[in-house]
C-alpha cells in the first residue's frame, strides 16, 4: 500500500558507490581466488586482495549489518544499498575466530577510513590459511553495473572500482 513512499526515499539515494580497496596488497579479479564458491561467483561479482599487511578498512561507505561471530567475515550496506561481504581469508571460519579482531558491531556506520578489522597474518599462514580478502557484492539482483578499474599492487584508500545499483 505504501510502495510508493519506498520508492520516494530509494529515488534519493545516489545509485552510485565508489570501491575503495580496504587494504595494502594485490587486487585481483574474483575469478582468480583460490577458493570456488567465490572465483565462480557463487556468492556474487566483486574482488580479491592479497594483503600485505592485517589492517582491514571498509571499502566503501554505509553501515555494517552483521558481524560474523568467528569474526572472520563482516557484512557491509553500502549507501546504495548494495550489499558487501568482506571476507577475510579462505577457509578460515574453520579457526573461531583466533587471528581476527572485529572493531565494529551491527549497526555501526563506517567510511573507508573506517578500520573494521584486524587478522594475524602470520597467524593464517601458521594455521595453513591463504590470507586474501575477499570483498563480494550478495545481492546481484540489485547491482545495476560493477567495474573494477584497477588490479594489481595498491595501497588502501586507493579508488580502485564502482559499484552502482538498480
Amino acid at each position: 500500500m505504501f510502495d510508493f513512499l519506498k520508492g520516494k526515499s530509494k529515488e534519493s539515494k545516489d545509485p552510485n558507490a565508489t570501491l575503495i580497496s580496504p587494504v595494502n596488497g594485490k587486487v585481483i579479479p574474483i575469478e582468480e581466488v583460490e577458493d570456488p564458491v567465490f572465483s565462480q561467483k557463487m556468492m556474487g561479482d566483486g574482488f580479491g586482495i592479497v594483503p600485505s599487511d592485517g589492517d582491514v578498512y571498509s571499502p566503501g561507505s554505509g553501515k555494517v549489518v552483521s558481524v560474523f561471530p568467528t569474526q572472520h567475515a563482516v557484512g557491509l550496506e553500502l549507501d546504495n544499498g548494495i550489499e558487501v561481504l568482506v571476507h577475510i581469508g579462505i577457509d578460515t571460519v574453520e579457526l573461531e575466530g583466533g587471528p581476527f579482531d572485529t572493531l565494529v558491531k551491527e549497526g555501526d556506520r563506517v567510511t573507508p577510513e573506517t578500520k573494521i578489522s584486524t587478522v594475524d597474518l602470520e597467524g593464517l599462514n601458521k594455521a595453513g590459511k591463504k590470507n586474501t580478502v575477499i570483498v563480494v557484492f550478495t545481492n546481484m539482483d540489485q547491482v545495476n553495473e560493477y567495474t573494477l578499474n584497477i588490479t594489481g599492487e595498491t595501497t588502501r584508500g586507493t579508488e580502485i572500482g564502482t559499484v552502482s545499483s538498480k
